[in-house]
Protein backbone atom coordinates (compact mmCIF):
# COMPACT_ATOMS: atom_id res chain seq x y z
CA UNK A 1 0.00 0.00 0.00
CA UNK A 2 1.00 3.47 -0.91
CA UNK A 3 2.68 5.91 2.00
CA UNK A 4 0.30 8.64 2.63
CA UNK A 5 2.79 10.67 4.83
CA UNK A 6 5.23 10.30 2.06
CA UNK A 7 2.54 11.59 -0.71
CA UNK A 8 1.38 14.63 1.61
CA UNK A 9 5.37 15.53 1.56
CA UNK A 10 5.33 15.49 -2.17
CA UNK A 11 1.62 17.19 -2.54
CA UNK A 12 2.06 19.86 0.29
CA UNK A 13 4.82 21.89 -1.10
CA UNK A 14 3.27 22.00 -4.79
CA UNK A 15 0.07 23.38 -2.71
CA UNK A 16 1.91 25.85 -1.11
CA UNK A 17 3.62 26.86 -4.68
CA UNK A 18 0.55 27.65 -5.75
CA UNK A 19 -0.72 29.91 -2.66
CA UNK A 20 -2.98 26.71 -1.31
CA UNK A 21 -3.25 25.33 2.01
CA UNK A 22 -3.82 21.52 1.64
CA UNK A 23 -7.08 20.38 3.32
CA UNK A 24 -6.90 16.71 2.71
CA UNK A 25 -4.86 14.07 1.22
CA UNK A 26 -6.73 10.47 0.75
CA UNK A 27 -5.84 7.43 -1.33
CA UNK A 28 -9.43 4.89 -1.86
CA UNK A 29 -8.74 1.74 -2.71
CA UNK A 30 -10.14 0.11 -5.41
CA UNK A 31 -12.72 -1.92 -3.16
CA UNK A 32 -13.75 1.22 -1.67
CA UNK A 33 -15.05 3.08 -4.24
CA UNK A 34 -16.00 -0.12 -6.33
CA UNK A 35 -13.38 1.59 -9.31
CA UNK A 36 -10.86 -0.28 -11.55
CA UNK A 37 -8.56 1.85 -10.27
CA UNK A 38 -7.60 4.08 -6.70
CA UNK A 39 -7.92 7.45 -6.33
CA UNK A 40 -5.67 10.00 -5.21
CA UNK A 41 -8.13 12.45 -3.76
CA UNK A 42 -6.56 16.12 -3.15
CA UNK A 43 -8.37 18.67 -1.27
CA UNK A 44 -6.79 22.22 -0.98
CA UNK A 45 -7.85 25.57 -0.91
CA UNK A 46 -6.70 29.59 -1.24
CA UNK A 47 -6.44 30.44 2.54
CA UNK A 48 -8.68 33.95 1.55
CA UNK A 49 -11.91 32.35 0.35
CA UNK A 50 -11.55 28.88 1.82
CA UNK A 51 -12.27 27.23 -2.29
CA UNK A 52 -10.45 26.43 -5.16
CA UNK A 53 -12.01 27.74 -8.66
CA UNK A 54 -11.54 25.45 -11.79
CA UNK A 55 -8.84 26.63 -12.87
CA UNK A 56 -7.33 26.29 -9.30
CA UNK A 57 -7.52 22.82 -9.53
CA UNK A 58 -6.54 22.27 -13.14
CA UNK A 59 -3.37 24.17 -11.90
CA UNK A 60 -2.72 21.92 -9.11
CA UNK A 61 -3.30 18.64 -10.74
CA UNK A 62 -0.85 19.85 -13.31
CA UNK A 63 1.64 20.37 -10.95
CA UNK A 64 0.89 17.69 -8.83
CA UNK A 65 1.09 14.85 -12.01
CA UNK A 66 4.55 16.86 -13.17
CA UNK A 67 6.00 16.01 -9.72
CA UNK A 68 4.81 12.59 -9.57
CA UNK A 69 6.18 11.85 -12.67
CA UNK A 70 8.83 13.61 -12.02
CA UNK A 71 9.52 11.22 -8.96
CA UNK A 72 8.68 8.14 -10.75
CA UNK A 73 11.28 8.63 -13.80
CA UNK A 74 13.71 9.07 -10.54
CA UNK A 75 13.20 5.77 -9.49
CA UNK A 76 10.93 6.00 -6.66
CA UNK A 77 7.03 5.31 -7.14
CA UNK A 78 4.65 6.68 -4.65
CA UNK A 79 1.33 4.53 -5.57
CA UNK A 80 2.16 1.04 -7.46
CA UNK A 81 -1.10 0.60 -9.12
CA UNK A 82 -3.06 2.39 -11.52
CA UNK A 83 -4.88 5.42 -10.22
CA UNK A 84 -6.57 8.32 -10.71
CA UNK A 85 -5.81 12.26 -9.38
CA UNK A 86 -8.94 14.22 -8.04
CA UNK A 87 -8.46 17.41 -7.24
CA UNK A 88 -11.03 19.70 -5.39
CA UNK A 89 -12.11 22.51 -3.13
CA UNK A 90 -13.47 21.33 0.47
CA UNK A 91 -17.17 22.44 -0.44
CA UNK A 92 -18.74 24.27 2.03
CA UNK A 93 -20.12 21.11 4.28
CA UNK A 94 -16.37 20.33 4.09
CA UNK A 95 -14.35 17.92 6.14
CA UNK A 96 -12.22 19.30 9.44
CA UNK A 97 -8.90 17.66 9.15
CA UNK A 98 -7.15 19.86 10.74
CA UNK A 99 -6.72 21.91 14.53
CA UNK A 100 -7.66 25.24 12.44
CA UNK A 101 -10.82 23.95 11.09
CA UNK A 102 -12.23 23.04 14.31
CA UNK A 103 -10.95 27.43 15.60
CA UNK A 104 -12.22 28.46 12.16
CA UNK A 105 -15.68 27.10 12.21
CA UNK A 106 -16.86 27.68 15.74
CA UNK A 107 -20.42 28.18 16.44
CA UNK A 108 -21.60 25.46 13.43
CA UNK A 109 -22.81 22.04 13.56
CA UNK A 110 -20.36 19.08 12.93
CA UNK A 111 -20.70 15.22 12.81
CA UNK A 112 -17.57 14.10 14.25
CA UNK A 113 -16.27 10.06 14.35
CA UNK A 114 -13.92 9.33 17.06
CA UNK A 115 -11.35 6.74 17.86
CA UNK A 116 -11.75 6.64 21.71
CA UNK A 117 -15.75 6.92 23.35
CA UNK A 118 -16.87 10.09 25.29
CA UNK A 119 -19.95 10.23 27.07
CA UNK A 120 -19.72 5.95 28.16
CA UNK A 121 -19.83 4.75 24.56
CA UNK A 122 -20.45 6.99 22.19
CA UNK A 123 -17.50 6.88 19.48
CA UNK A 124 -20.00 9.82 16.97
CA UNK A 125 -20.77 13.26 18.52
CA UNK A 126 -22.69 15.85 16.63
CA UNK A 127 -23.31 18.94 17.35
CA UNK A 128 -22.24 22.82 17.40
CA UNK A 129 -18.60 23.26 17.93
CA UNK A 130 -17.67 25.50 20.68
CA UNK A 131 -13.77 26.10 20.60
CA UNK A 132 -10.50 24.47 21.53
CA UNK A 133 -8.71 24.03 24.78
CA UNK A 134 -5.14 23.70 23.75
CA UNK A 135 -5.39 20.50 21.42
CA UNK A 136 -8.74 19.53 22.83
CA UNK A 137 -12.22 20.34 20.90
CA UNK A 138 -15.19 21.45 22.92
CA UNK A 139 -18.66 20.87 21.61
CA UNK A 140 -22.08 21.06 22.41
CA UNK A 141 -23.42 17.51 21.65
CA UNK A 142 -26.90 17.12 21.21
CA UNK A 143 -27.43 14.32 23.25
CA UNK A 144 -25.45 14.62 26.25
CA UNK A 145 -24.32 18.49 26.20
CA UNK A 146 -21.21 20.17 26.27
CA UNK A 147 -18.56 17.34 25.55
CA UNK A 148 -14.49 17.50 24.91
CA UNK A 149 -11.84 14.99 22.91
CA UNK A 150 -8.28 15.21 22.30
CA UNK A 151 -7.81 16.59 17.99
CA UNK A 152 -6.11 13.09 17.88
CA UNK A 153 -9.01 10.81 18.57
CA UNK A 154 -10.58 12.52 15.84
CA UNK A 155 -11.21 9.88 13.02
CA UNK A 156 -13.25 12.12 10.77
CA UNK A 157 -14.88 15.12 10.91
CA UNK A 158 -17.32 16.90 8.74
CA UNK A 159 -19.43 20.67 8.95
CA UNK A 160 -23.21 19.90 8.87
CA UNK A 161 -24.98 21.56 5.59
CA UNK A 162 -27.31 24.31 7.36
CA UNK A 163 -29.27 27.52 6.46
CA UNK A 164 -26.81 28.90 9.12
CA UNK A 165 -23.61 27.72 7.04
CA UNK A 166 -24.63 28.73 4.22
CA UNK A 167 -25.39 32.63 5.19
CA UNK A 168 -21.71 32.24 6.79
CA UNK A 169 -20.15 30.74 4.03
CA UNK A 170 -18.31 33.27 1.26
CA UNK A 171 -20.31 33.23 -1.73
CA UNK A 172 -18.45 30.74 -4.29
CA UNK A 173 -16.18 32.69 -7.33
CA UNK A 174 -17.95 32.20 -10.58
CA UNK A 175 -15.75 33.06 -12.56
CA UNK A 176 -15.44 31.08 -15.56
CA UNK A 177 -19.26 30.67 -15.22
CA UNK A 178 -19.98 32.34 -18.55
CA UNK A 179 -17.94 29.91 -20.94
CA UNK A 180 -19.70 26.99 -19.04
CA UNK A 181 -23.00 28.64 -19.77
CA UNK A 182 -21.98 28.91 -23.40
CA UNK A 183 -20.73 25.52 -23.76
CA UNK A 184 -23.75 23.58 -21.79
CA UNK A 185 -26.38 25.59 -21.20
CA UNK A 186 -26.98 27.90 -17.95
CA UNK A 187 -24.46 27.13 -15.34
CA UNK A 188 -25.08 28.30 -11.67
CA UNK A 189 -22.28 28.44 -8.96
CA UNK A 190 -24.04 24.88 -7.58
CA UNK A 191 -23.21 23.39 -10.58
CA UNK A 192 -19.83 24.84 -10.40
CA UNK A 193 -19.47 23.29 -6.89
CA UNK A 194 -20.36 19.69 -8.05
CA UNK A 195 -17.37 20.20 -10.66
CA UNK A 196 -14.92 21.40 -7.86
CA UNK A 197 -15.93 18.55 -5.48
Amino acid sequence: MADLARIIEVVEPEAKALGFDLVRVKLFGKSEVGDEEHTLQIMAERPETGQLVIEDCAALSRRISDRIDALEEAGEVLIEDAYRLEVSSPGIDRPLTRLIDFAAWVGHEARIALANPVEGNRKVVHGDLAGLDGETILLDDRKSGRVSFPFADVQSAKLVLTDRLLAATRPLDTSGADEFEDEAGPADAGALQEQED
